[in-house]
This record gives C-alpha cells, structure tokens and sequence, in this order.
C-alpha cells in the first residue's frame, strides 16, 4: 500500500518561513513528478508547484520567488520550502505525486492526507 505523508505545517508570523515535506512509503517502483497543493478554507484546492522526475521545478505565480520545491536523493521525498509567508498562503497544503506500482504498470496518481499552513501575527 503506497502511501504520501505529509508535515511541516504549523503557525507562523508573517514574513517567516515553514519546510513542508512529503515522503513516500510502501513498495513502488518509482516516483514520477511530484506537486504541492492548497485549500484555504471556502477555496478550491489550488496548485502551488511541481518538481518533475529530472528535477525541473513550476511555481504558480502566486508563490513564484518565495517557495521552492524540491526532491531527496532518494527521490521519494519531495520538499516545499516556503518564505516571506504571507496571511494568504494560509490553508490546507497537499502532496501529490505520479507514482509506478511497477515497472509495467501506468503511473498512478497518490495524495497525501494534509497538512495546515497558518501565517498569523
């Protein structure tokens, strides 16, 4: 059973910063692109950014220059690392990746359960 574990959230002050991460368990064969999501309460879910397998990473223009998405050498961890947070960037941040059960399987797509971003003073 493939499963994405999300954490890092938490409260923070405007202008502070928070590394949100996302790691992968259970038997796979490998991870493709992996995203960052958010859901501010009365909001759709939005994407936020994506790092795909060979390391290529898109921003939404809403976090562009503050967030940065990364991978671990393993390549089954994805991070988000955030700064400059604004009130805004409040919400419910979820981790999404395409992910090979097998060598000879389509990739399929996994979520994470959550995790909660809060810039508050």
């Amino acid at each position: 059973q493939v499963q994405l574990v999300e954490s890092g959230g938490g409260l923070v002050q405007p202008g502070g910063s928070l590394r949100l991460s996302c790691a992968a368990s259970g038997s796979f064969f490998s991870i493709n692109s992996i995203r960052w999501y958010r859901q501010a309460p009365g909001k759709q879910r939005e994407w936020v950014a994506e790092v795909t397998s060979d390391d290529s990473p898109n921003y939404a223009d809403s976090v562009k220059g503050r967030f940065s998405i990364s991978r671990g050498s393993a390549k089954n961890t994805g991070f988000l690392q955030m700064n400059s947070l604004k009130p805004e960037d409040t919400a419910v941040y979820y981790c999404n990746a395409d992910i090979m059960p097998t060598a000879w399987e389509v990739p399929r797509i996994y979520w994470g359960q959550g995790t909660q971003v809060t810039v508050s003073s």
